[in-house]
């Protein structure tokens, strides 16, 4: 990330130096004309225009990076720790980014986790608007179809109670449609065979659950 950051700084100061000096040469241009000086008039133009598109190219460039590497970053959303406790039961603590600690008794062969993801369009990420996502419910999956038409089913919310919803905002609300790309729903599975430790992750493309070895 500070190669990133350090690059993308590099640019904009690029782009505000190029473009000064572009402009600079071109208000000296008009001076040159005004003192009868074609020549110079000629020259400091060229020079001008030439280095103020320097200036907006590499201003450009800089957006564009900002832009790409807001679509590509990952966060973590829960840790899980999840620990059979007999044949297709299993518990799930979460522990969320803000401490908050959670176990549920599920039912099943794997765990399955979703969640509403909002994904803005790069001119809204440049506004500080980037995926928004909120985990919303874990479920006990069964591997059989089987199993999942006539086995016991658990089910349970992750979201959390709030006054404002983001997710529904974007559904009432059409003035946010320019700024936002996709409103979706994400979910992942991973199979329970024993205990183990999962890191339930979110990016531009949705979940994902890695196992992190013990």
């Amino acid at each position: 990330m500070p190669v990133d950051i350090f690059g993308t700084s590099l640019l904009s100061v690029l782009a505000a130096l190029f473009g000064l000096i572009g402009a600079m040469l071109l208000v000296a241009a008009v001076l040159a004309l005004r003192h009868a000086r074609p020549w110079r008039f000629a020259v400091e133009t060229i020079a001008g225009l030439l280095l103020l598109s320097s200036g907006l190219l590499f201003g450009a460039v800089g957006v564009g990076l900002q832009g790409y590497r807001a679509l590509t970053r990952e966060e973590a959303a829960a840790r899980v720790v999840v620990q059979p406790t007999g044949p297709q039961r299993f518990t799930a603590t979460f522990r969320m980014p803000n401490s908050d600690e959670i176990t549920f008794d599920l039912a099943g062969d794997q765990l399955y986790v979703d969640a509403h993801v909002l994904k803005w369009k790069p001119i809204a990420n440049l506004l500080g608007l980037h995926t928004a996502y909120e985990l919303d419910r874990v479920v006990g999956r069964y591997q059989t179809l089987e199993d999942e038409r006539s086995a016991e089913r658990t089910a349970y919310s992750l979201a959390p109670e709030r006054r404002v919803d983001l997710f529904n905002l974007r559904r009432r609300y059409a003035f946010l449609s320019p700024l936002l790309d996709a409103d979706y729903g994400s979910g992942a599975f991973v199979s329970v065979t024993g205990p183990a430790d999962l890191d339930v992750r979110v990016s531009t493309t949705g979940l994902l659950i890695r196992e992190v070895p013990r």
